[in-house]
């Protein structure tokens, strides 16, 4: 199985706000922005793996900004790093300016995808070779961030995380 690099599965989802996907103020739900970022999220880890993929977890989702109605909003997701079957893929979401067309950034968030078969069952996935200098901060920081849910879980004794570890040395 020949590594991918991060870019290879960077998929981008554009879409405007529309009336039945906001609030009582006029702001989009958090449900649909999830939805949206689920969906991006599986095709980067689909690309990735070229397998048929499922949602394992939503590890971390910031909502830092409303998005209004009528807003233009992009997703922007990529694998930032893979284990034996399962895919970390991070998420940048924008909204642009209406007047100005200038992008800021709204939300992120971090999803993890199991690659699988027919059957349902794991299937071993490709690594990621990070290039530029965020896709190595975020392929460095999956590997805490993956042994801090594993030790939350019971998964991995504390002595065990590595990575952990250093944090506190």
């Amino acid at each position: 199985m020949e590594n991918k690099t991060a870019k290879e599965s960077r998929t981008v989802i554009t879409d405007l706000v529309l009336p039945s996907e906001t609030n009582p103020i006029g702001n989009m739900f958090g449900g649909e922005l999830l939805a949206r970022m689920d969906r991006a999220a599986s095709i980067a880890a689909r690309r990735h793996s070229r397998r048929i993929v499922v949602t394992a977890s939503v590890n971390h989702v910031a909502f830092n900004k409303m998005i209004p109605l009528g807003s233009v909003v992009t997703v922007e997701a990529q694998v930032s790093r893979a284990f034996k079957s399962s895919m970390e893929v991070y998420m940048d979401v924008w909204i642009e300016d209406r007047e100005s067309g200038l992008r800021s950034k709204a939300n992120e968030a971090i999803y993890t995808f199991v690659a699988v078969d027919e059957m349902g069952s794991p299937v071993p996935v490709p690594a990621v070779i990070a290039e530029t200098d965020t896709e190595k901060e975020r392929y460095d920081a999956a590997l805490r961030r993956r042994q801090l849910s594993l030790v939350l879980a019971g998964k991995m004794k504390p002595q065990e995380a590595s990575e952990l570890k250093a944090l506190f040395s």
